[in-house]
């Protein structure tokens, strides 16, 4: 429960923060929200499952809202409070303008940071070696680069190490010579002391407020909580929460090669007889148990690319993918996964003593740089391949009976024409549920969209909270005033987005609905689509900034241009111009939408899941499609009113939401604007 000496605390700091900000309006929802999220992390609703799904409308201040409610209760029960994001822009806000602004006004002791994945850092030691030895280094593209002042700028702290804020870009070739991987840059040795790396994590230890991606996280979870704190101290905010069952399937999933395996195990072996040149005796056991693994590796992999080749004509007919229905995998696969996730394992564990010897000859000058490091970089590459074989075959020897966990495919790679294997969790719920929801201290899941339908039961089952009974679900709705900013305009129209004609009638309606002297966004469904009405249009005469033809930021900046002129400016955008992209004021007074944003069932894992619904006697498009499709009509409508003084009109050319049955729900899970429905 919440002390009266902490809910003064709040109240007393909320006031201090009202009073610096310039033309403060007070937000019920705000207040709401403060109230709330306090009151779960104090287990007011329930004193062990400490958690809150909240849907949160855009103007009603969330961030502020989650750092009021849980920083200070954090501190006074002595835990650490995680905010994951998904996107770096929020997190970018929340270190350089949220957390400072809150850290100075609420008067609280507290320290925050930025915690990135070890490959966002270099490795100083890394970089002095492309300056004493380039000869070393073999010369993986024309890029020319300045390493000297690089380690300039490091000594001067003009540079803070990371890639992030390094004072040119280097290419990903380039980066990953100085990158701070585990196998160079090693905290054990006193040379890699202080690299960005270790340094930053070296701060977590003593920091309160540690902000993450989504991707971290769950990487640090599933390692046992190697760099955050252990989740039962632990207050996790996860804003942008609607992004985490994805990412989560991503960060679960698992690629290898099934093809051409032979060429990097062979030089394995070689790789072995140079370590018994150079290592002690001691190690030659360890040496000689790793090219057996290697061998055996080897020997059960050449029948999988036998068998792959044979098939190859028969699955890559007609496209570059195939995917297994219900994850039925070829009977040599069955047979051989288990044996061949336990001998990658086998191999991970032996490569890891082996690096381990050779990194402390090394750093004892046993070993000079020279000899030391072009093995480094091979046992690094090895440790790659392996890992990938591991993870790959782990998830294929995973029985599938009664009811299918994943989608399987192959996928057919060029240039190389190699045949790589997937698979991938159709769900992660039982993931998440063991890794975070059944040991943390407390969760808070946030986002602007959170409901499909204004339901929050797709997301329950997504993120594995249906059988949590301490739930608490909110919504909060925006204070805009949107049935007088704005209104919702759905034109008559002949043709649905399903007929051919559709194209032709969007390019004759559209001129209608892009006025002059306004910033327009047109967001399409598709990219084929959205290039031929651009074509129809610049010929009868309009200028139009479209996605793909410049940088999404050189877009913008010729749009934000223009708008200040008081000159008419469209933007054309595809799905990803309809999330995060934030167009206030008089950038973004006229918005159409197309058509609605149904995806197409084409990628193997969504073939699969529609798949899974269907053989549980489900409808797909019901279960999956249309709570999908809601959610993403909710986040496109979301880009017209940014701030609380803005306004303008949003047109929807799509009659489906009209003439199917289905077009009322999702019709109503818009915002309240008005509506003109010319039908």
């Amino acid at each position: 429960m919440l002390s009266d000496q902490l809910k003064s605390q709040i109240r007393a700091i909320h006031n201090r923060i009202k009073s610096s900000l310039p033309n403060y309006q007070a937000r019920a929802g705000q207040n709401q929200l403060v109230a709330e999220i306090a009151k779960i992390l104090a287990g007011t609703y329930h004193r062990h499952e400490r958690i809150g799904l909240i849907e949160a409308g855009t103007g009603t201040g969330k961030s502020l809202a989650y750092m009021l409610a849980a920083i200070p209760y954090a501190l006074s029960q002595k835990k650490k409070v995680v905010i994951a994001t998904a996107t770096v822009a929020l997190q970018e806000q929340l270190v350089n303008k949220d957390l400072p602004f809150f850290q100075q006004h609420s008067k609280l002791l507290f320290e925050f940071c930025l915690v990135k994945g070890r490959q966002r850092y270099a490795c100083i030691e890394r970089l002095r070696q492309q300056q004493k030895h380039p000869e070393l280094f073999a010369a993986v593209s024309d890029d020319v680069v300045d390493w000297q002042k690089l380690s300039d700028n490091w000594q001067q702290r003009f540079w803070l190490g990371d890639r992030d804020t390094l004072p040119a870009p280097l290419t990903d070739s380039m980066w990953q010579r100085i990158v701070a991987d585990p196998l160079h840059c090693h905290k054990h040795d006193k040379r890699h002391l202080h690299c960005p790396f270790h340094l930053a994590r070296a701060e977590i230890e003593h920091t309160d407020v540690l902000v993450v991606n989504h991707a971290l996280l769950l990487a640090d979870l599933a390692s046992g909580n190697s760099v955050l704190p252990s989740p039962d101290e632990t207050l996790y905010i996860i804003d942008e929460a609607h992004h985490l069952p994805d990412i989560a399937r991503d960060y679960f999933a698992a690629q290898a090669q099934l093809t051409h395996n032979s060429v990097w195990l062979e030089k394995a072996g070689k790789l072995v007889q140079q370590l018994i040149a150079v290592l002690p005796a001691t190690v030659m056991k360890e040496l000689l148990r790793f090219d057996d693994s290697c061998n055996e590796l080897n020997s059960l992999l050449k029948p999988i690319e036998r068998c792959v080749t044979e098939f190859t004509p028969r699955w890559f007919s007609e496209k570059t993918e195939y995917r297994f229905s219900d994850a039925a995998l070829p009977k040599l696969f069955q047979q051989q996964a288990e044996q061949l996730s336990q001998v990658s394992q086998k191999a991970l564990l032996q490569l890891d003593k082996i690096q381990q010897q050779l990194q402390e000859n090394s750093s004892e000058q046993q070993l000079s740089v020279r000899q030391s490091l072009p093995m480094l970089q091979e046992l690094s590459y090895l440790r790659q391949k392996i890992e990938q074989q591991q993870a790959l075959w782990q998830l294929y020897a995973v029985e599938q009976q009664k009811s299918v966990h994943q989608a399987r495919w192959v996928a057919l790679q060029t240039p190389g024409q190699h045949i790589i294997g997937h698979a991938c969790p159709l769900g992660v719920a039982g993931k998440l549920e063991q890794l975070l929801f059944n040991d943390a201290f407390a969760v808070i899941l946030c986002s602007a969209t959170l409901t499909a339908l204004n339901s929050f039961q797709y997301i329950r089952y997504d993120l594995g909270l249906t059988q949590f009974e301490g739930v608490k679900t909110l919504q909060v709705t925006s204070p805009f005033a949107y049935a007088e900013k704005g209104q919702i305009i759905i034109p008559k129209m002949n043709t649905e987005p399903t007929e051919k004609a559709y194209t032709d009638e969007l390019a004759v309606l559209l001129p209608q609905y892009l006025p002059d002297n306004e910033g327009s966004l047109v967001l399409f469904a598709s990219y084929w689509q959205m290039q031929q009405v651009a074509e129809m249009l610049r010929k009868k005469g309009f200028s139009l900034l479209v996605q793909g033809e410049a940088s999404r930021q050189a877009l913008l900046q010729l749009h934000a241009e223009n708008c200040k002129h008081g000159k008419r400016s469209i933007l054309f955008g595809t799905q990803s111009f309809s999330e995060g992209l934030d167009l206030p004021g008089k950038l973004l007074t006229n918005l159409v939408i197309t058509k609605l944003p149904f995806a197409v069932p084409t990628s193997p894992l969504e073939e699969a899941l529609a798949e899974a619904i269907s053989r549980k006697g489900g409808n797909a498009f019901v279960q999956l499609t249309i709570p999908a499709t809601a959610k993403k009509l909710v986040q496109a409508c979301g880009r017209l009113l940014r701030q609380e003084q803005d306004e303008g009109r949003i047109i929807i050319l799509d009659r489906r939401l009209v003439t199917k049955s289905y077009g009322p729900a999702m019709l109503n899970a818009l915002p309240p604007f008005r509506r003109n429905i010319e039908y």
